[in-house]
Parts: structure tokens; C-alpha cells; sequence
């Protein structure tokens, strides 16, 4: 593959062009973002939009708060808390005194402030961006700066009712985002780590090896196998051990007969975190969401701090199989893409505890839905669909087809503005009555609201449907109502 595409190039090139210096000898300015940063348009802002409002009502129907917490934190704060992804942390230069990062994700703020504020139990959702110094140019769709939007339940609860709810919550946000069929996918991190332990994986390993199983989702067990013999130092009967389990998934039925496995049933955490998946997998019956929820032994999530419950959301989209072994070996160049998580979480119960200056522990549990990958399917979607996004949210235009009328027009956008009414006015003294008609063609406006000498006389206002070209004049004082009445379902 390109090791750079095209715009870095081009880049690149006005960077030293602009190094070398204008013809006039000023230098020149580069017009650019910063590296893995973007902007966003007013369509791509109209879709996340969409997005988030679907997202947190969701939410508030679940019960939750939001907070905020700052954008960077000590750097203390964030140190050994992100395993092996420690190296993206982002630092920030020393400012005289605080040595500070840009947070990294959501979950350690939240866990920092619960500790910091003494809070044993809250629901709260956040919805922020976070800064990660990927090297953005080895994968496609990976920012520096990007949003999160996290769900979670600190406090001490009955076993896997909270954790049940997050899936509840996740199933509720795929199913109404429509972003096709998708598979949540639930493991446990105890059924790992008692997996690891019977499979004869010394414990100083256990984290790291966890990481590497966390790949399957990206390399052939082949692949995962080599990393765990040859970097990791496994021995190659152990990792052949973790492959025969790796591969099994099934539901509350696979729990039941791993609970009676003869190996695995030697780990009492192992045992803990299978009666536990029994257990949520019966009030995942209760939430009626149990048609796309799937108990699958390969799911590891690379994060350090989960304790139990671990899920993850994929997208199964038509055309777009996961990779798998078989994939690997198909045409060269025809790769087969996975869209990859769209939502992720798990059970967090020691966070909290490692500020706590006293030790003591909140229980969490949470997710994270992953919204940048959301939203790059729905602006897919959105230009696929010849349908227009519109872009603002103005119900009526206030026009006229004669001169001299600006200050009737300023007069009724007003009364308009004042009831709530999403208007607009074109900025010109005389404009030409078809000009307005094209600006709400052009931006989706829906009605015209048309003055006329005449129409002023008769303490009327001719309304015009933008879409059938049908014109009706409504007396003045009903105008407001009509508005509502027509835009009702549109806005």
C-alpha cells in the first residue's frame, strides 16, 4: 500500500514551498489542519447532529446525567492506565509548574472525579473529544482528535443488572440508528484470566497475552498464534490450548457447558465469570435483546482496567464479511473490510479505587459508542441516498415580489422570531422575488411567506409551499399557527 496518500503529499509539498518562501520574499502561510485533526462542514455537522440527539435521548430515557470534566488532566492522573497504549498519550508541553496530557479517553476523568468528589453512585453520560498521538497516516478513519461518547454506572449494585442495561442501551442506539444488522459480542475478563491460567500462561503474561488475543478480530488465529509464541515467549502447547477456546462462542448453553468443562472449571474466576454470563444473559431475555447478543471467548479488549463483563457492537453490513482466515486467502487486492466496533465497554470495579487515596472502590460498568465510526457510515449513507441533508432548520422565508417593502419584511421575520419560528430574510433592500424562491429551494426552505402592497391592505400574507408551488393567503394574526401547523413533522 501507499505509504502516503496524495493530500499528504501535496501537503508535504506546500510545506516546503512555503519553507522556501514566497515570490514577494514574505513567507507563506500553510492552509491546513493539524495532523490528524478535520473540520467539519455544515452536511457532515446536520448528520452529527442526527447522531448525537438519537444518542442522548437514549440515555435520558435510561435515567442518566452529564458532566464535563477539562480537556487535560495531570499527567499523573493518566500514567498506568492505558497498558500498552501508554506511548499515545498526549503531553503537553510544560506551561511552568503542572505537567499535563490531553485526556485520552473519558473513563479515567470520570473515574478521577467520582474519587475526587467522594461520589459512590451516579449514571452519567459525557460526550466529549479526546486526543490520542496515533500516527494517523497508517490507518484510514483514525484521528488525533476525536469525539467519545460514554455511558456509565458507578455504584454497588445486584450482579449484571447495570451491565445488562448498557447492552440494553447499545442494542437501542444500533437498532435506531439503522445502520444494518450488527452483533454484540460478551465475554468476561475473569473467564480470560482463569482460561489463561489453566491453559498453563504464567501470570506476569496474562495482560500482554490478553492484548494479543485482543487482534483476532483484525489477524488469522495463525497470526495471533506466532505473536504469542515467538514476541510473547508462550509455549506453543499453551497457545494451542487458548486456540481451542478462543474459537467457541454460543450463548447462555456455551456458558453452562464451559461451567462443566474439565479444565476450565479448575479456575474459580473462571466459574465466577460464567455464572455470571448466565446470569446476564437471562435479563438480556427480559430486555428482549438476546437475537443479537452472542458469548464469544475471543473477545479480549486491550484495556488494562476491566475487571468483568467485557462486550464490544460490530456491524455485520451486507457485502462487508469479517475478516477471517478464509478471507485472508482470497483474490490478492479483494481484502475483505470489517467495519470493525462501532460501540465497546465492559466492568471496571478497581478504577476508581487507584485515586482513592483510602483504596476504596467504586464499582463501575460502561460503555463507549463509537461515534466517529457512526458517523462516517451515515455520511456514507447520506450521499449514496439522493435524498438532500439540509443544513439549517428555517421553516419560512419572509419575501416580497415589489420594491420598498423591507421594513414590512423585517417587521413580520420579527413576529415571527418572537413566537419561536425559525426564519429568514434576505439581506438586500429590493431582492427579486425569484432569487428568494431559488434560496429556498436551494437550502430546503419549505414555505414562503410573500408581502404585497395589496396583501398589507387585506392584513393578509400569501403562503406559499415551496414544493407544489400552491399559494393560500392567511390572515395576518393565524399566520404563526399555520406555520406550525404545516411544519410540524418537517422540522
Amino acid at each position: 500500500s501507499k505509504a502516503l496518500t496524495i493530500d499528504e503529499e501535496v501537503a508535504k509539498l506546500l510545506e516546503l514551498k512555503a519553507r522556501l518562501g514566497g515570490d514577494d520574499g514574505k513567507h507563506q502561510f500553510v492552509l491546513k489542519t493539524a495532523k490528524g485533526t478535520r473540520d467539519y462542514n455544515p452536511k457532515q455537522m446536520a448528520i452529527r447532529e442526527k447522531v448525537f440527539n438519537t444518542i442522548i435521548s437514549c440515555f435520558k430515557r435510561h435515567g442518566a446525567e452529564t458532566i464535563d470534566t477539562p480537556v487535560f488532566e495531570l499527567k499523573e492522573t493518566l500514567t498506568g492506565k492505558y497498558g500498552e497504549d501508554s506511548k499515545l498519550i498526549y503531553d503537553l508541553k510544560d506551561q511552568g509548574g503542572e505537567l499535563l496530557s490531553l485526556r485520552y479517553d473519558l473513563t479515567v476523568p470520570f473515574a478521577r472525579y467520582l474519587a475526587m468528589n467522594k461520589i459512590t453512585n451516579i449514571k452519567r453520560y459525557h460526550i466529549a473529544k479526546v486526543y490520542r498521538r496515533d500516527n494517523p497516516a497508517m490507518t484510514r478513519g483514525r484521528y488525533r482528535e476525536f469525539y467519545q461518547c460514554d455511558f456509565d454506572i458507578a455504584g454497588q449494585y445486584d450482579a449484571m443488572i447495570p451491565d445488562a442495561e448498557c447492552l440494553k442501551i447499545v442494542y437501542e442506539i444500533l437498532s435506531q440508528l439503522d445502520l444494518g444488522d450488527f452483533r454484540i459480542k460478551v465475554n468476561d475478563r475473569r473467564i480470560l484470566d482463569g482460561m489463561f491460567a489453566v491453559c498453563g500462561v504464567p501470570d506476569d503474561k496474562f495482560r500482554t497475552i490478553c492484548s494479543t488475543v485482543d487482534k483476532l478480530d483484525k489477524m488469522p488465529w495463525e497470526d495471533v498464534k506466532k505473536e504469542m509464541v515467538n514476541e510473547k515467549g508462550l509455549s506453543e502447547e499453551a497457545a494451542d490450548q487458548i486456540g481451542e477456546y478462543v474459537s467457541m462462542q454460543g450463548g447462555m448453553d456455551l456458558a453452562e457447558r464451559l461451567l462443566q468443562d474439565q479444565k476450565m472449571s479448575q479456575s474459580k474466576q473462571a466459574c465466577a465469570g460464567l455464572s455470571d454470563i448466565k446470569l446476564l444473559f437471562s435479563y438480556l431475555q427480559l430486555f428482549q435483546v438476546t437475537d443479537k447478543v452472542v458469548f464469544d471467548l475471543s473477545l479480549a479488549r486491550g484495556l488494562d482496567y476491566y475487571t468483568g463483563i467485557i462486550y464490544e457492537a460490530v456491524l455485520s453490513q451486507a457485502g462487508v464479511a469479517p475478516v477471517s482466515t478464509e478471507a485472508q486467502n482470497g483474490p490478492p487486492g479483494e481484502e475483505s473490510v470489517s467495519v470493525g466496533s462501532v460501540a465497546g465497554g465492559g466492568r471496571y470495579d478497581g478504577l476508581v479505587g487507584m485515586f482513592d487515596p483510602k483504596g476504596r472502590k467504586v464499582p463501575c460498568v460502561g460503555v463507549s459508542i463509537g461515534i466517529e465510526r457512526i458517523f462516517s457510515i451515515m455520511e456514507q449513507k447520506a450521499e449514496a441516498s439522493a435524498e438532500k441533508v439540509r443544513t439549517t432548520e428555517v421553516q419560512v422565508m419572509v419575501a416580497s415580489a415589489q420594491k420598498n417593502l423591507l421594513e414590512e419584511r423585517l417587521k413580520l421575520v420579527t413576529e415571527l422570531w418572537n413566537a419561536g419560528i425559525k426564519a429568514e430574510v434576505m439581506y438586500k433592500k429590493n431582492p427579486k422575488l425569484l432569487s428568494q424562491l431559488q434560496h429556498c429551494e436551494e437550502s430546503g426552505i419549505p414555505l414562503v411567506a410573500i408581502l404585497g402592497e395589496q396583501e398589507l391592505k387585506d392584513g393578509v400574507v400569501k403562503l406559499r409551499v415551496v414544493a407544489t408551488r400552491e399559494e393560500v393567503d392567511i390572515c395576518r394574526a393565524d399566520l404563526i399557527e399555520e406555520v406550525r401547523r404545516r411544519t410540524s413533522d418537517a422540522s
